[in-house]
């Protein structure tokens, strides 16, 4: 009966502490996951480098008290990554409470089957207590009917003696995992009061910034007509910069289908001559041994010259034959998309690529073929990527362009104040290539990058890293 007892014991310890095995194994698995919140980590931190740029960008413009709609892009900005962080602050209260949830969950259990070890253990010391003298042992071992049933009986009794131990030795082990716990515990309730009192504090700046938004805005409300008319101007530049940027492209890709009609054109006139040459040395042959051997004919021949290659169509775009090597270079520059580094050393994007409404006037569209990039004073653009300067050129909106073909692709640099480079000069990625312009009216420094495949403009925000 004992024996019985022991076994029955034994089999629900056993499944206790398998329970607590794979507890203990499936809180490390998710302890060990730990990816979403690096990422939250990550992205929490991009925004708040972002937010000091801009927080740099505006200090720069704040000596100018003229209320600009470069003022507003920038500030409405600030609001938007200001929204951005408190909404990832949100995303990681809510993973921390989600593995605050589950470590009470887990201590819970942990003491729950502590308790169950302790009364289990506490049966064995009374059992034990009872049989600890030698003689009752030994009386236990030798009252058996048989040699077997006696062997039995004393691997038993070591067999108990051993799970005895192991069970103190579980019950201390579980113990500890419980002060750890309440200990990672803490921590979590430490953190989770340190990102309720930053969400606090972001949300009361937010409120003070959109305070700045609606004064700012107001006063440029107050001249709106006057506004209108100037956004109407620059819209006019704007579209004649498309036009003279997709003229420079044209005329680009016409050069290159130039440079290789020449190119097969004068390999059709090496081999016509080598064609003529051999035919006047037959005739030469056929007088000096007055033998008449047919010469060979010029469309059939090994040497007839082949047919040209024509500039072919790629997505119903004019694109020139392209070199191995500019098919290369076309090839590492797609296989880098959303790689390629910014075109200034720090900056953000202050107007998106397409068509979008303007921040002070309702109604007013704006079409944006590249995105608008706001840095501080004096900053300098740089290549996004290795390729030969095919244009530069002075912008209807006031500046220098400058095109740089990569391949099949090209990047286009608007708005800058001095350019760096000349035309037909190779330049290698990040090489400075000018600097960007300032405008002291709307106290904004800005250049505009544009990307085309072909005579297709791209968003370039796709291309560039972190660019979101």
């Amino acid at each position: 009966m004992m024996l019985f007892q022991y076994k029955k014991n034994s089999v629900v310890i056993l499944l206790l502490l398998f329970f607590s095995f794979f507890l203990s194994s499936s809180f490390l698995a998710q302890s060990s996951n730990k990816n979403p919140k690096k990422e939250l980590e990550n992205k929490k931190k991009r925004i708040n480098d972002e937010i000091k740029e801009i927080n740099s960008i505006l200090s720069k413009t704040k000596a100018n008290k003229k209320s600009s709609i470069g003022n507003l892009v920038t500030i409405n900005l600030r609001l938007q990554k200001r929204q951005d962080l408190i909404n990832t602050i949100g995303a990681e209260l809510k993973s921390l409470e989600s593995d605050i949830f589950q470590n009470e969950n887990k201590q819970i259990q942990l003491k729950n089957i502590l308790i169950k070890l302790k009364k289990e253990y506490a049966r064995m010391l009374v059992f034990a207590q009872r049989n600890k003298d030698a003689y009752s042992t030994l009386m236990f071992i030798f009252s058996s009917s048989d040699f077997n049933q006696a062997y039995s009986r004393l691997k038993y009794m070591q067999q108990y003696s051993e799970y005895r131990k192991k069970q103190a030795i579980e019950i201390i082990s579980i113990q500890k995992q419980i002060s750890l716990d309440i200990m990672e515990l803490n921590e979590q309730l430490h953190q989770k009061n340190l990102l309720l009192g930053n969400e606090e504090e972001e949300k009361q700046v937010l409120k003070a910034e959109k305070k700045e938004q609606e004064q700012v805005l107001t006063e440029l409300q107050k001249k709106e007509k006057q506004l209108k008319a100037e956004l109407q101007k620059k819209k006019q530049a704007a579209l004649q910069l498309q036009l003279d940027i997709k003229k420079l492209i044209e005329e680009e890709v016409r050069r290159k289908s130039e440079e290789a009609a020449k190119q097969f054109a004068k390999q059709k006139e090496q081999k016509t001559n080598v064609i003529k040459k051999t035919i006047e040395e037959q005739k030469k042959l056929n007088s000096n041994e007055t033998k008449i051997i047919p010469a060979p004919k010029s469309d059939k021949t090994e040497n007839a010259p082949k047919e040209i290659i024509k500039p072919e169509k790629k997505e119903n775009l004019f694109v020139p034959v392209l070199t191995e090597e500019a098919e290369a270079l076309s090839i590492d520059f797609e296989s880098n998309r959303g790689k390629l580094p910014w075109p200034v050393a720090k900056g953000i994007i202050c107007e998106p690529y397409g068509e979008h409404e303007h921040p002070a006037i309702k109604g007013f569209m704006i079409l944006n073929s590249g995105i608008e990039i706001c840095a501080v004073k004096g900053m300098q653009a740089r290549a996004v990527f290795e390729g030969e300067v095919t244009s530069i050129a002075v912008s209807p909106t006031g500046g220098k362009l400058v095109i740089i073909r990569h391949g099949e692709y090209l990047s286009v640099y608007c708005n800058l104040a001095e350019v760096f480079v000349k035309t037909g000069q190779k330049v290698i990625l990040k090489q400075a290539i000018g600097i960007i312009m300032h405008d002291e009216d709307e106290g904004k420094t800005s250049m505009n990058l544009q990307i085309w495949k072909g005579q297709k403009t791209m968003n370039p925000s796709a291309w560039l890293f972190n660019a979101r």
